[in-house]
């Protein structure tokens, strides 16, 4: 485990053609680090998440990937992610293949790989029509009782990047809130990439918190505020303003292109596009 730069991270354990999850639900979706990935530009990516809305409107838009596994798309609480439709829809930048689940299908699918096992089971596909547009859903029968049981392929991402609020020195990471599948995903993954709020001495651990051992992260890089314009409980709130806003800068290609160039590729970090950001009074 090294604790180290977000771009020195990314550089050294996200390439081109790689499969990438960047989870977090809700909150502590690693914005900063996509964004890393938009300005390393990357491409021929697989991402994988169970929701992929604005970070992955951006990336995917910006041209970084060619297939995209999820279980919910859209700009939560506002409509549709405009980027990954119109690369479904019109193959803008570049085709989009997609593989659709559910979210349990998804949960499935990380518990699996977490596990090393080479599928998931669940019976939630029956008598839906997802089975019917994705060819990976199959079904095993059981060898107790005769049922037909839905199974999905395992997934193990060659790269899980998550935002946390904190890592220790040795670099064990803290998640506290709302989980999704978060711990699922990192621990399915060849390497493990965690951007936090803060490094600490000590992570004051609560009992039953969940904390990624040291032995399963690859690296760790410090970014202050590096969910926004998502939440980092304890440390500052959702930018629910900025969701709305993203709905009118996403629509255009014109229009997301210039910002792109503006705040991501215009920028040298995270802290720069921020400070971008704020420059011309659009910013947290």
């Amino acid at each position: 485990m090294a604790i180290t730069t977000l771009q020195a991270a990314i550089s050294a354990h996200v390439h081109d053609g790689d499969t990438v999850a960047l989870e977090g639900f809700t909150h502590l979706i690693p914005f900063a680090a996509g964004q890393e990935i938009i300005r390393q530009r990357r491409r021929g990516l697989h991402l994988i998440r169970m929701t992929p809305d604005l970070i992955y409107d951006q990336m995917i838009g910006a041209g970084c990937a060619e297939r995209l596994t999820f279980s919910w798309g859209g700009n939560p609480g506002v409509g549709s992610a405009h980027r990954v439709r119109d690369a479904i829809e019109k193959a803008w930048p570049g085709p989009l293949a997609i593989n659709e689940h559910s979210h349990a299908g998804m949960a499935a699918a990380y518990v699996a790989g977490a596990s090393r096992l080479p599928f998931g089971m669940l019976r939630g596909y029956t008598g839906t029509d997802l089975p019917g547009v994705n060819p990976t859903i199959r079904h095993v029968v059981c060898p107790y009782t005769g049922e037909h049981i839905a199974t999905v392929p395992a997934l193990n991402p060659d790269v899980t990047i998550l935002h946390a609020q904190k890592a220790d020195r040795a670099g064990n990471v803290l998640i506290s809130g709302i989980l999704g599948a978060q711990k699922e995903a990192g621990l399915a993954a060849h390497r493990l990439l965690v951007t936090v709020e803060e490094i600490v001495d000590d992570l004051g651990a609560p009992m039953n918190a969940v904390v990624l051992p040291s032995w399963v992260v690859t690296a760790v890089a410090c970014v202050p505020g590096g969910a926004w314009p998502s939440y980092a409980r304890g440390y500052y709130s959702r930018d629910n303003a900025f969701y709305i806003t993203w709905d009118e800068i996403s629509r255009d290609r014109a229009t997301f292109t210039a910002w792109i160039d503006r705040y991501v590729h215009g920028t040298d970090d995270f802290a720069g596009f921020i400070a971008a950001l704020r420059a011309d009074g659009v910013g947290p």
